[in-house]
């Protein structure tokens, strides 16, 4: 029997904080087992996850679904994450990240949420951010969402938090999604796992097929500058100018709205912070930075070759 909710975890080399995120699992997982299954998605860790993971298994385990599986190799952080959508068989997917606090009760709200709209395709938890070297909240809250009421004209109105709030959107314990759509949208981005915006692209994929909650209130928080991608120092160059414009592609090709896509790829363009961080790039890294620059340019004339033909697609038909 298909459970309501996969809670997917990927994790490697946190054991202690894997440990502590399913203790908390465990306290909200209580009255909902037959309601959710947890899937964690090992990638090869060397430390003692592994010791984390039968002790789990042997109690918690008894009460709940519990699969586990370890990569034979490290596959990245994003293919790990990829994997744990591929696998999950519930009706929806909350991946969770193993070092995300999440506030007591969210489980409660979330199957609660589910249930009381059955035709949901995303929810967005609201969260704050922590600076991890500091221990400061940086991000009161990323999500400036005053309902909790399912979406109406979805499509128009996830536009705004792609444009306002792509911090949010990016972040992986924030979504929950509507799990046959969100493999649709991963098979029509194959390799998405190489794009670290990829999350954009199947949060509007969701949200555009249905309706969507975000979240007034917090119920996560996300750690920040811990995670695989805050080692690289390109990254904010890559996420400007490669990753975000990448994904802006991928849903013209998609069908999400051409015109507000195509507005968001040309930003860099128009925004004189958009030059300094291509000058800033090209100063340390003048070879990477001029790839990245003609990736950036490939992305828009791409998307609007691709705006053009749809529109005259779209102008013949309506005249036949």
């Amino acid at each position: 029997m298909q459970k309501l909710l996969t809670i997917a975890i990927p994790t490697y080399n946190r054991a202690e904080m894997l440990d502590k995120q399913l203790t908390w699992l465990a306290s909200e997982i209580k009255g909902y087992e037959s309601n959710c299954e947890i899937t964690i998605f090992d990638n090869c860790s060397t430390d003692n996850t592994q010791q984390v993971i039968t002790k789990w298994q042997l109690t918690l385990g008894l009460a709940v679904r519990f699969n586990y599986n370890r990569n034979k190799n490290n596959i990245g952080g994003m293919p790990n994450i990829v994997a744990c959508m591929q696998a999950a068989t519930g009706k929806y997917l909350w991946t969770l990240g193993d070092d995300d606090p999440i506030q007591q009760g969210t489980l409660s709200y979330i199957i609660g949420k589910l249930r009381q709209h059955p035709s949901l395709t995303l929810m967005l938890l609201n969260s704050n951010g922590r600076e991890h070297s500091t221990n400061q909240i940086i991000v009161d809250h990323w999500f400036d969402s005053n309902s909790d009421k399912p979406s109406i004209n979805s499509e128009l109105e996830f536009q705004y938090y792609l444009e306002k709030n792509m911090g949010g959107v990016l972040f992986i314990s924030a979504a929950i999604y509507h799990t046959k759509l969100l493999q649709q949208a991963l098979q029509s981005w194959q390799n998405a796992d190489k794009n670290l915006a990829s999350q954009a692209y199947w949060t509007a994929y969701c949200a555009a097929r249905g309706s969507f909650i975000v979240t007034k209130d917090i119920y996560t928080e996300c750690t920040m500058g811990n995670g695989f991608a805050d080692k690289d120092p390109q990254w904010f160059f890559k996420m400007q100018f490669m990753y975000i414009p990448e994904v802006y592609v991928k849903l013209i090709k998609a069908n999400f709205s051409r015109q507000f896509c195509l507005q968001m790829l040309v930003k860099n363009l128009k925004s004189i912070n958009g030059w300094k961080i291509f000058l800033g790039a090209l100063k340390r890294w003048p070879l990477f930075a001029t790839q990245g620059l003609l990736f950036y340019l490939s992305c828009v004339i791409t998307s609007t070759w691709v705006f053009l033909w749809q529109s005259n697609s779209l102008s013949i038909n309506q005249n036949l």
